[in-house]
């Protein structure tokens, strides 16, 4: 037994050997071939490289995919004869990465040459920030007069741009998009942050995700300046959340005829989680928080005094820098209430005037899985444009990557709006309340004291009119309360003065329960139906019971005659 173990052994060692003997018999240049062979695999996946998928599809690129409301008028007066929007993107071939395209526009990005005139704002608070812009005259070589009396009459469209986290006017992409629309005949001003662009902070206000004050004060005041001027709004990146939640905010009370937002991260307590999910993102991750460091370095007398500099110092990730920094400077409870304020997801539904979105499924930096799809459906002022690749900002086309994808669909966007009946003009709102959802376009049935009904205001609304405040539980029981109190009150327009007669008063409330049926019932029928469905089957066992109970003695009464 001992020996036949002993030979099964030296066998096993023996093959062991001849393998070793065959591997060495390979030449060196073929383990060299196979590991470059890994090492290509290994990155075109880790950097999620398409190549051969455009190779297979002869470059054809993928198309853009849209989401609209199917009522929108938007879309059929104004996206719909936008050729971009329903044409291929293809990324250039060489730069056939989301985070190749990326980290090339934040190293080069070939940008057109931009001379800037700066102007500084003021804000209410003391604080200080630059406003660039770049003429239509100053690329297309004219000489125009710019006196404050011809300035007032000018006519000339504004594109204001709000750029993203840590960018400023300098920034490849704004240069991009400011040149390609001064070259348009527009105007372009760039909104840069406080601190950012050269201009020291000047008050203990910094900006953040949802600092939307400066966006309002400057817009009000060149809407002031050039009240015959139509001003468009761009937001790019943490710039595009920023302009999503103004729009939001003030509903139809903006004096802009359209906007469109680029690459926004939607809801920050997602982003923040995807940011640091994979290795690749990371890097982003690290990448930004450095560059909020180099921020926080230029302003380090303020921020020692505001915020933990010690913190700040040490931060490893951009949740890191905003606990120790943005949420003691906004005086926030903690960096999920900064997140969860900040988002502009809630505010899709809120947004009064006609707006563009565009996203990319590979953008590294801002998820898809925070895209308000339904949310943007719902709204009938929202295009949402989502391609296939395009990265952070990016979109790079053509052989040079010498022009940016998303750059001319705004452009050609903005184009078609201004020579549209669609642009949209200022009208007064009431104050903004607070984020609302009517995602869920059913009625809302609320059941309280053995009623039921659906919560609505306007007795000719539609289900599709009824919205609900999923953000805040206290708003949302206090919208029921007084749904149910507006349910057991008559209306007081209907109710007759009690000093005309009990009759009177009676009639009005006949009328007034007449009318609240007919509106249950309109807003309601299926639901309704099925309401009386359920009360009938379920009462049927209780009615057999009740009427055997009252016929049990002349059932038996026969048999006690026999």
């Amino acid at each position: 037994m001992a020996d036949t173990f002993s030979d099964s052994i030296d066998a096993s060692a023996h093959a062991f050997n001849l393998i070793l003997q065959g591997l060495t018999l390979i030449p060196i240049i073929h383990y060299e071939i196979a590991f470059v062979c890994f090492l290509i695999i290994f990155i075109y996946n880790f950097l999620e490289f398409h190549f051969f998928h455009d190779v297979l599809t002869l470059f054809r690129g993928s198309p853009v995919s849209l989401t609209y409301n199917s009522a929108s008028e938007i879309y059929h007066g104004v996206a719909s004869k936008c050729r971009l929007l329903h044409g291929r993107y293809m990324a250039t071939p060489w730069l056939s990465s989301p985070h190749i395209q990326t980290t090339f526009l934040n190293f080069h990005g070939r940008p057109p040459a931009v001379n800037y005139r700066r102007k500084l704002f003021h804000a209410s608070d003391g604080g200080t920030f630059a406003l660039d812009w770049l003429k239509s005259s100053d690329v297309l070589g004219d000489s125009t007069c710019e006196e404050s009396a011809a300035l007032r009459h000018d006519k000339t469209p504004i594109l204001i741009v709000i750029p993203g986290l840590t960018s400023d006017s300098s920034s490849a992409y704004i240069k991009h998009l400011a040149y390609s629309t001064a070259e348009r005949g527009w105007d372009v001003v760039v909104c840069n942050h406080r601190g950012l662009g050269g201009i020291s902070v000047t008050s203990d206000c910094f900006y953040n995700a949802g600092w939307t004050k400066d966006t309002r004060d400057v817009i009000n005041d060149l809407h002031r300046e050039y009240p015959n001027a139509p001003l468009f709004l761009v937001g790019t990146s943490i710039g595009a959340n920023i302009l999503v939640k103004y729009l939001g905010e003030d509903g139809e009370d903006v004096p802009i005829a359209g906007a469109v937002a680029i690459c926004s991260p939607w809801d920050l307590l997602i982003g923040s989680k995807f940011i640091c999910r994979r290795t690749v993102q990371k890097f982003y991750d690290r990448a930004l928080t450095v560059g909020l460091q180099e921020y926080a370095q230029l302003h380090q007398t303020l921020y020692s005094r505001l915020a933990d500099w010690d913190g700040i110092v040490k931060s490893r990730s951009i949740r890191d820098f905003d606990n120790y920094a943005t949420r003691l400077v906004g005086k926030f409870e903690s960096v999920d209430a900064y997140y969860r304020h900040c988002s502009s997801a809630q505010y899709v539904t809120k947004v009064a005037i006609p707006l563009l979105c565009i996203s990319a499924l590979d953008d590294p930096v801002c998820t898809w899985e925070a895209i308000p799809w339904d949310e943007c459906r719902a709204n009938k002022n929202i295009v949402l444009a989502v391609t296939r690749h395009g990265g952070h900002l990016a979109f790079f086309e053509g052989l040079t990557a010498s022009s940016l994808w998303w750059v001319r669909a705004v452009n050609e966007f903005f184009g078609v709006l201004h020579c549209s009946p669609f642009m949209h003009t200022q009208k007064k709102n009431p104050p903004h309340i607070g984020p609302e959802s009517s995602v869920d376009q059913g009625p809302y049935v609320n059941v309280s004291n053995g009623m039921v009904a659906a919560i609505t205001k306007d007795p000719s609304s539609s289900t599709d009119n009824v919205k609900l405040n999923d953000q805040d539980p206290f708003e949302r029981q206090k919208v029921n309360d007084e749904s149910d109190a507006a349910v057991r009150v008559p209306d007081a327009k209907n109710v007759v003065s009690r000093s005309t007669g009990q009759t009177s008063v009676k009639v009005a409330d006949l009328n007034s329960i007449k009318k609240w049926l007919e509106q249950l019932f309109q807003q309601n029928r299926r639901s309704t139906w099925m309401l009386t469905y359920i009360a009938v089957i379920s009462t049927l066992p209780l009615m057999g019971a009740t009427l055997y109970m009252l016929f049990r003695k002349k059932l038996k009464q026969p048999k006690s005659l026999k």
